[in-house]
């Protein structure tokens, strides 16, 4: 196993490089088309011959087998896009697309599986093969890039048994990583309700069924689902974030309209919200004399590490910085990753990356942090020549 001081100098320098350039110039889901073009001529480059490009329209899989004869095939993933947010970071290598930026690290992803690509290219020493997947729209509501990517049948295509994820991790110490058995990031379900009432003139509203006030009601009531409707050991919550209705002051609309977004690390709990969600606001509506409408879309599942896979990823990260510096029982996330289909067609593990005391993800000021880079390029050697050693 390599320290992290094999992965500094100049392939640090050089994939430092290849990270401001893909921040400079973010693409948003599924039109990723000049990120991929500069990720196919980097892996090129390499020496990699196997390259398929326009899976899930802009993704990427490059095979590179190792010198230690046959083996199974594994992949490691990395994401593409950028946000529809207007950057703040300040920093020289900003966004040049207006109202586009990386805001989540998918930059330092890709360059980091292009640093690691480059290195074990050269040299190969694992038996087997490495699935380089490169991934768009990870953060659109679905259907996403992963679940796009696995649905076209990569992971039957390329013969891949194991898949690993990263992401960076703001808050957590550059040098270090966490991670956890089970379930490490949480499903992401989205729900619209309509709210039909009778409208009429804001002087008069007992001439009407106000559905401004039934909203209201169903907002407050749909808390209680997780207050006291869950147990509180388990993870659930229940997120009104839209609300739109009349846009005069003396107008009480015929319908108001509600969005909102729940996230469970427990996959029964996704049926038990959206049961619980239409009767709640059902009930509250016909109360008062009105109706709704109900949507509930089932988006990203629960991201779910596998034993064996966590257990090789807990032991190449300790092998690159050290017990001390991963964190193997960290609290799970309850943000949704679409990493989770991966997980689902086939075992393996996801893992954080410390990004240091940078801005939140998805926040105008976020970057990433380049010292990071060579702990993520280690990271991906070192799980490789632990899942794949030469002489087993």
């Amino acid at each position: 196993m390599r320290s992290v001081e094999a992965f500094g100098g100049d392939l640090q320098r050089e994939v430092t490089e290849w990270r401001r350039y893909l921040h400079e110039n973010p693409e948003l889901d599924f039109q990723e088309h000049n990120t991929a073009r500069f990720v196919t001529e980097k892996l090129a480059s390499f020496g990699i011959n196997h390259i398929e490009t326009g899976i899930a329209e802009t993704g990427i899989v490059a095979v590179i087998q190792g010198e230690g004869g046959d083996g199974p095939t594994i992949g490691l993933r990395a994401d593409m896009d950028a946000l529809p947010i207007v950057e703040a970071s300040g920093k020289p290598w900003s966004s040049k697309s207006p109202g586009i930026m990386h805001a989540c690290g998918h930059d330092g992803h890709t360059a980091m599986l292009l640093g690691a690509a480059k290195y074990l290219a050269s040299r190969r020493k694992f038996k087997g093969s490495v699935a380089l997947i490169f991934q768009p729209a990870e953060e659109p509501e679905f259907p996403t890039g992963g679940f796009k990517m696995v649905q076209e049948g990569i992971m039957d295509r390329f013969g891949i048994s194991q898949v690993f994820g990263m992401h960076s991790w703001p808050g957590l110490e550059v040098g270090k990583f966490a991670i956890c058995h089970g379930s490490i990031m949480g499903s992401q379900d989205d729900f619209d309700i309509v709210v039909k009432g009778r409208g009429g003139h804001a002087a008069h509203p007992y001439r009407t069924i106000d559905p401004v006030v039934i909203a209201a009601q169903i907002i407050l009531g749909l808390q209680t689902l997780v207050s006291r409707k869950t147990d509180p050991l388990d993870s659930l919550v229940i997120s009104v974030t839209k609300l739109s209705a009349a846009q005069a002051y003396n107008v009480i609309p015929d319908q108001v309209e509600i969005a909102g977004t729940v996230r469970t690390l427990a996959s029964g709990l996704r049926d038990f919200a959206e049961q619980e969600i239409l009767a709640s606001a059902q009930g509250i509506a016909r109360g008062f004399g009105a109706d709704i409408e109900f949507r509930y879309l089932r988006s990203v599942p629960a991201t779910f590490n596998h034993a064996e896979g966590t257990d090789l990823a807990i032991q190449a990260a300790r092998s690159l910085v050290g017990s001390a510096s991963v964190v193997d029982k960290m609290k799970p996330s309850i943000g949704a990753e679409d990493f989770a289909y991966m997980l689902e067609a086939r075992p393996g593990a996801y893992i954080f990356l410390g990004n240091g005391p940078t801005a939140q993800c998805h926040n105008p000021a976020y970057d990433f942090d380049d010292h990071a880079l060579p702990y993520g390029i280690g990271y991906w050697v070192n799980l490789v020549e632990t899942v794949l050693p030469i002489g087993r």
